[in-house]
């Protein structure tokens, strides 16, 4: 990884290329972030730095982390995210804005996923349903036998059931960058991305590209 940057899912749109082909973009409000931390292996075993995003009222921070911000002199974030960066020559209070990536760079782009609550097999792992006649209700929807009883007795891992869904870590890989506003700091990314509006985001370099 050799660049990263935290920002905050606007929403979605489209944008026209120099063709007029229509590209579907979701602009994501990147930085500007400022480094709180530098990790080295002599110190920490490894190398990172850790980025802040969001400015937060001083009598929202307690002791330990007001010591942690001070410690930088970046002010106090909202969010804290690391990133185990190459070769960087970032130093503590450094900014890092939209424009440490480019147009048509590819990236990888992590979020929390919208939370569902409880759902049932249909929904959450794409389960068929009984046919809705001939007597085969009230279970139409159920998600049907468990296993076998006598032997192995027990269901096993990972079986699909109905349960809570959604509310966890999802990365889309290989997104393209399609256009960068420096001076708003924002990002056009082609496609979607996990998360509602207002969700937070990180930006990486595609560890596939």
């Amino acid at each position: 990884m050799k660049k990263g940057i935290i920002g905050k899912k606007v929403g979605m749109t489209q944008i026209f290329d120099e063709n007029g082909k229509v590209i579907p973009v979701t602009v994501v409000e990147a930085g500007p972030c400022q480094v709180i931390q530098v990790k080295t292996v002599e110190n920490d075993g490894y190398n990172a730095i850790q980025l802040g995003f969001g400015d937060k009222k001083a009598n929202r921070v307690n002791k330990p982390e007001k010591g942690h911000f001070d410690k930088a002199d970046a002010g106090y974030k909202k969010t804290l995210k690391e990133f185990r960066l190459e070769d960087s020559d970032l130093t503590a209070g450094a900014l890092v804005k939209a424009d440490v990536f480019a147009v048509g760079d590819i990236v990888d782009v992590s979020g929390t996923s919208k939370g569902k609550g409880f759902q049932g097999a249909i929904k959450r792992h794409n389960q068929h349903r009984l046919k809705e006649t001939h007597g085969t209700g009230p279970v139409h929807r159920q998600a049907g036998s468990m296993g076998a009883c006598s032997s192995p007795s027990r269901i096993f891992k990972g079986k699909g059931m109905a349960g809570h869904m959604g509310a966890e870590k999802v990365t889309v890989q290989n997104l393209e960058i399609v256009k960068i506003d420096a001076e708003n700091n924002l990002i056009a990314i082609k496609g979607a991305i996990p998360g509602p509006k207002g969700g937070i985001v990180t930006i990486v370099d595609s560890v596939k590209a």
